[in-house]
């Protein structure tokens, strides 16, 4: 259900026609939805299976995950609202300038890195094969997203304007303070809201 839930929508022939009736926020909008809808649905059902210990759990792991969410917070804070014609999801993408492209100079597509980190991240205490199913089966789909949309955009755009729109390095944009404090809010949060949301604690 996650795969074609991600895969239909943005098929040539179905997004157009989505996107004329839902507009394109509306379209992000519905997508988004039903892709956290979908998130949630997965994490619990997982939850839920039988336990097949892989690897045992041990103190060190949840080092592992802190570092890789605190990376995937602040990835996600400096592409807030940023523009980003190579990826999905940007804001405002007639002002990006590959000269200052912000986060997309280092991670062209931040919301399929973030994901990445966080399935990754979560990998190393979740040593039980429901878990290890679940997390590996998304750090392999962002790899792979990332792969796809890197061919779909370029055939979009050609190979031209694929070329001329390529980022160039720059730090310009990475060092907002208040984008930093956004990233640590979001790990704070994050890691309160995860007894009550996932119902075990994010430190121990």
């Amino acid at each position: 259900m996650f795969l074609l839930s991600h895969s239909i929508p943005v098929r040539p022939p179905v997004k157009p026609w989505l996107v004329a009736r839902l507009g394109a926020a509306g379209f992000g909008l519905v997508y988004s939805l039903i892709s956290i809808a979908i998130l949630i649905w997965l994490i619990s059902a997982a939850g839920r299976a039988p336990y097949v210990e892989i690897w045992p759990r041990a103190e060190w792991q949840n080092h592992v995950t802190l570092i890789a969410m605190a990376l995937a917070c602040l990835i996600l804070a400096l592409a807030a609202f940023q523009p980003n014609p190579l990826s999905f999801g940007g804001w405002q993408n007639p002002r990006y300038d590959p000269e200052n492209p912000g986060i997309v100079g280092l991670v062209r597509h931040p919301v399929l890195a973030a994901l990445g980190l966080w399935s990754a991240g979560h990998l190393a205490p979740n040593g039980d094969l429901a878990h290890v199913l679940l997390f590996g089966g998304f750090a392999g789909f962002a790899l792979l997203g990332m792969k796809l949309i890197d061919r779909r955009r370029r055939t979009e755009m050609g190979q031209k304007e694929w070329q001329r729109l390529r980022p160039r390095h720059s730090v310009k944009g990475l060092l907002a303070p208040m984008r930093w404090l956004a990233a640590l809010a979001l790990l704070s949060a994050l890691v309160m809201l995860h007894p009550a949301m996932i119902g075990v604690p994010a430190i121990w």
